[in-house]
């Protein structure tokens, strides 16, 4: 498993149609699983991967205990769960406490795709609120991977691109038009 690449996407406030953007600009063969954590409501359940899936050629689904990552597969966090990357590329989802007052929380998901993809995980930052993803941009750096932030202009609320390009390990800080062929890019390489 590790010798393909993950992508790790995180939003927040305003992140649905960032997200959308970039999803509904991958083609049907995007090779990387893609593991998404979007803050939601944790007292509903989800449409996440209904909506999306109207808007890409990829497969989106919630994910579940144990699933494996798989090609082409969009994984979306449930609500109120932690979604962890495990070794063996499978994925679990945790009750575990909050992190940055928020659960799922984006330094959860990047933090152990860091730890098993090692230099093959590429983590995204789009807009929201507070600084979710902070930590785990760092570890993605650490480990050798890629990291891009949505820029100012095109993010709603810049408070979480922000925070991860102060610590300094962000490698691309990009319009939202720009990360999907960034993506496609980075990929190929």
């Amino acid at each position: 498993m590790n010798k393909h690449y993950l992508v790790v996407l995180a939003a927040s406030a305003g992140g649905i149609k960032a997200v959308s953007e970039i999803l509904s600009n991958l083609p049907k063969n995007f090779a990387p699983p893609i593991a998404i954590v979007q803050h939601l409501s944790p007292n509903h359940p989800s449409w996440l991967a209904e909506i999306l899936n109207r808007r890409t050629p990829l497969l989106v689904k919630q994910a579940e205990e144990s699933q494996l990552l798989t090609t082409g597969v969009v994984h979306i966090a449930p609500p109120n769960q932690h979604l962890v990357v495990n070794s063996d590329g499978t994925l679990s989802l945790l009750d575990t406490e909050k992190v940055r007052f928020v659960r799922p929380a984006a330094d959860v998901l990047f933090e152990s795709a860091a730890a098993c993809f090692q230099e093959r995980v590429i983590a995204v930052v789009l807009t929201g609120m507070d600084s979710d993803g902070k930590d785990g941009v760092i570890a993605v750096k650490r480990a050798g991977g890629r990291v891009i932030a949505q820029d100012k202009a095109t993010s709603e609320f810049f408070s979480m691109p922000s925070n991860a390009i102060q610590t300094g390990c962000v490698d691309f800080i990009l319009p939202l038009l720009e990360i999907a062929p960034t993506l496609l890019k980075l990929v190929a390489e």
